[in-house]
């Protein structure tokens, strides 16, 4: 794997933060000529925007599917909060799913439910303590941090693309986790509101000193967010250090993704 030097926040990152996710010789396939993920080795530090980037069925979004159990890998370790993933059960499981937020594509709201009903569902389902006057007050919280506190009784089908990301993001914040996977958080929208986007991932990992590892195939997305990139290819980890020095890098594979 190519490897070169990380930025200086990266490296302040590194050097006074633990790890809190660690997967080594991790494999994934479906089927026998399907070999999705072949011995990924990967860290990331609490506090750090990492990025993962791949052509499309190089195994990132099977990557952080396997990270919380979405997808059961097939041999390797996951290791979360010092935790190893692969042995937990069911109910161990949901009890660390607790502590990750993710924003998938679509950013997956219920279409029946007020933007209101949406945030309150998660709290209503895994905080079942909180009063009506702490429910209201979280999700006050979390719409103003992604700039919609107006569309609070407002439908998901009322809203832009744009909207119905920074929606997802709230919901995602309000159980305050402390992992964010951000599967594709673009996609879909134009440029200027796909840098709002990035621009907010940046704000919530400065508010909420969120770890994230963030997938996506928009370059200027990758550049703004990423405290470190890491680049796979057929399943295999082949690159990682900052933007600047992999668009850098002597590898014509690994310049192509940065032209």
């Amino acid at each position: 794997m190519i490897q070169v030097e990380t930025n200086r926040k990266t490296q302040h990152v590194v050097e006074l933060s633990k790890p809190v996710i660690n997967i080594k010789g991790l494999y994934k396939s479906f089927g026998k000529n399907t070999d999705i993920l072949k011995g990924v080795d990967l860290t990331v530090r609490k506090g750090e925007n990492l990025v993962v980037l791949g052509k499309s069925g190089s195994g990132k979004s099977v990557l952080i599917k396997c990270l919380v159990g979405l997808v059961s890998a097939d041999k390797g370790e996951l290791n979360v909060f010092g935790i190893d993933m692969t042995k937990l059960s069911d109910q161990q499981l949901n009890a660390i799913r607790v502590r990750i937020g993710f924003l998938f594509q679509n950013s997956a709201l219920y279409d029946s439910m007020t933007v209101r009903e949406n945030l309150s569902f998660p709290l209503k389902r895994h905080s079942k303590k909180l009063t009506t006057k702490e429910v209201e007050s979280s999700i006050t919280e979390v719409l103003e941090s992604v700039g919609l506190r107006e569309a609070i009784d407002k439908m998901p089908s009322e809203l832009s693309g744009g909207m119905r990301k920074r929606i997802g993001l709230a919901r995602t914040l309000i159980l305050q986790p402390e992992i964010i996977l951000y599967d594709e958080p673009t996609t879909g929208l134009d440029t200027i509101t796909s840098r709002e986007i990035s621009e907010l991932i940046l704000k919530i990992q400065e508010k909420y000193k969120t770890t994230s590892i963030i997938i996506t195939h928009d370059m200027a997305c990758a550049k703004l967010t990423g405290d470190r990139l890491v680049i796979l290819k057929d399943g295999i980890m082949v690159a990682e250090g900052t933007y600047a020095s992999l668009e850098r890098s002597n590898d014509a594979w690994v310049r192509s993704f940065f032209i």
